[in-house]
């Protein structure tokens, strides 16, 4: 057996030195720990907190920790449980599979268009071989990287994955770790690079053992699922460490092309150094012949991750923008409930959301009864990834229902051409490209006490919309706990061969073709945000300016009537959806335009 020359050393998890397997766990709440190897039981050594021992073993082989009471634990650093969460870690060999494709050196940034899948919904089988097969499709239709939702051990067959306890372990319901290897090898022969949603900011409720023997938590800070993860109170400098690991696993076994991370705004840390900060400059050191990807959602719309320094690299690649889905939502389907009420009847919003990143930045939001964001006008606009759909804003709705399901599409089209051809970087949440016939509603499987809180507080959560207010009408909310819920998420793969989903495909298509021919190669030539105007008839007029003078121009009429506009259209037309005719432009209109140096009005 042979281990693989990785460029950090693993400090958690078992490994193998000198022909043993060397098993270690930072238990410091345990005096002594026992290690259960198939069916021997053995102490282990004891000293600073970690418990080890040295001792002959097979990959394979199925093995637990014994706490001093005789709760028996998975390894906290599992690189796979066969028989999830609460069964026994495998030992598995890290070098087994044998890549096809380690030549591979990744992809520029700016040439991203993003696909948002759930590895359990994305194929009818639900696992990382069935996904595999249908990467040829995404490179078809003009995906350049595949961004995976969590895939971390979750508790039971089914779940969004923002439940994970076991962060190194590829949940068993997908399959084996070589199959998520392999799922990876083959995008990278088509020329995919492969993202990965983490979670940092909380664990699961159900599974989660470490507090049982590590000060996994703080009340020194609070977030919406308690206590937080303690990455800066006494006994944090391990669990720091754990996450970088983490890290660290994921880009260099799995020879992933990023990450993106999950709610930094609650990955409390008031240390000087931060958890983020101290993520960037690790991977900066450990990983510097490709390019990694490093991409934040943050609710505060913190432009300081993203400051590009001068001719260096950037703190963090990239941030989700929902201000750009949030000024599009509300263009087409005139909602006002919640914090859309903040952005309705607001194209200024979407105007400079699109030119400059965060719509908010400084000011107050009536929602939030606070200030929100900071100023984004010196960031490049791919410092964005901007959608009209994604996991959350699907799937955080009732009944999970689609932009699709209850307007039109050609006012889905204006605002998905918004966005598809725009120069921050786009991402298409799956199914969206062919107007799937179905919905993404929340889903996860537990049992007993917690299923029922689970379900209580999903339909609390829509008590304070008017249209859920009868406690009747929530009742017909789907039961996240339900199977069905999970199956009714299931793509149904047939349904893109017929109308209106197949023009819907064509249409995707089309639109990602100009894209990557007309707006990829001007992106690096944009390095700053553009310039904006709203009309009162609220016509949205977006301008950038690249550095060798060429003009990208976007003209909006997201609304139901015809509008006339101030100043007429110059430039040469790349993409119309929509109507227009000399001055006017007609309902649910996007137009695309460049004008290039020394162009003829």
């Amino acid at each position: 057996m042979t281990m693989p020359s990785n460029r950090y050393e693993p400090r958690f998890g078992p490994v193998l030195r000198n022909g043993r397997v060397l098993f270690r766990l930072w238990a410091p709440k345990q005096r002594r720990v026992g290690l259960q190897l198939e069916q021997r039981a053995y102490s282990m050594q004891s000293h600073g907190g970690w418990h080890s021992l040295s001792v002959a073993a097979d990959f394979g082989a199925r093995y637990r920790f014994v706490l001093e009471d005789g709760v028996r634990v998975p390894d906290p650093a599992s690189r796979f449980q066969p028989e999830d969460i609460h069964g026994p870690s495998e030992l598995i060999d890290p070098a087994a599979y044998r890549w096809r494709n380690s030549g591979w050196r990744g992809r520029a940034w700016h040439e991203t268009v993003l696909y948002e899948l759930h590895i359990g919904t994305f194929t009818p089988e639900g696992t990382f071989s069935s996904a595999a097969k249908r990467l040829g499709y995404l490179k078809e239709l003009g995906v350049t990287a595949i961004q995976l939702m969590p895939v971390a051990d979750f508790p039971g067959r089914r779940n969004w994955g923002y439940d994970g306890v076991l962060p190194f372990a590829p949940d068993a319901a997908y399959g084996r770790p070589e199959q998520l290897k392999a799922f990876i090898d083959e995008a990278h022969g088509l020329g995919l690079s492969v993202l990965l949603d983490v979670v940092y900011n909380h664990y699961g409720a159900e599974g989660n053992y470490l507090p049982l023997y590590a000060p996994i938590f703080t009340e020194r800070h609070r977030t919406p699922w308690g206590p937080a993860i303690n990455y800066d109170d006494e006994g944090s400098a391990e669990i720091r460490a754990f996450t970088i690991e983490n890290v660290l696993y994921w880009l260099e076994e799995f020879h992933l092309d990023g990450l993106r991370f999950d709610a930094v705004h609650e990955i409390r840390d008031a240390g000087a150094f931060h958890l983020l900060a101290e993520i960037r400059a690790t991977v900066g050191s450990a990983i510097g012949n490709r390019p990694v990807h490093l991409v934040l959602e943050n609710e505060e719309n913190s432009a300081e991750w993203l400051d590009r320094p001068r001719g260096g690299t950037p703190a963090f690649t990239a941030q989700w923008n929902d201000d750009v889905h949030h000024g599009l939502h509300v263009a087409v389907t005139r909602e006002d409930a919640g914090y859309y009420a903040d952005y309705a009847r607001r194209p200024e919003l979407l105007g400079r959301a699109l030119a400059q990143g965060f719509a908010f930045q400084g000011e107050t939001m009536a929602y939030r009864g606070s200030s929100r964001g900071q100023p984004s006008a010196h960031l490049p606009p791919d410092a964005f990834v901007s959608f009209l759909q994604n996991h959350d804003q699907i799937g955080n709705r009732a009944f999970g229902d689609r932009i699709h399901h209850h307007h039109p599409l050609g006012a889905v089209k204006a605002a998905a051409a918004t966005y598809l051809l725009a120069p921050q970087i786009p991402m298409l949440f799956q199914g969206e490209e062919w107007a799937a016939s179905t919905p993404f509603t929340f889903f996860c499987d537990v049992e007993g006490e917690l299923a029922d809180a689970v379900r209580k507080g999903r339909r609390d959560e829509f008590s304070r919309f008017p249209e859920y207010a009868d406690p009747q009408v929530r009742e017909t909310i789907p039961d996240p706990v339900s199977e069905q819920t999970f199956r009714s998420a299931k793509l149904l793969w047939p349904e893109r061969k017929f109308s209106p989903h197949a023009d819907m495909l064509g249409w995707y298509r089309r639109i990602l073709s100009v894209r990557a021919a007309r707006i990829v190669p001007l992106i690096p030539t944009l390095p700053q945000a553009g310039h904006y105007r709203v009309g009162e008839n609220g016509i949205v007029d977006v301008l950038w300016q690249s550095t060798n003078e060429t003009m990208l121009r976007v003209v909006l009429n997201l609304g139901d009537m015809p509008k006339r506009m101030q100043e007429a259209i110059k430039g040469q037309p790349i993409w119309i959806e929509g109507h227009w005719e000399g001055a006017t432009l007609g309902a649910w209109t996007t137009i695309w335009t460049i004008e290039t140096p020394n162009e003829p009005a």
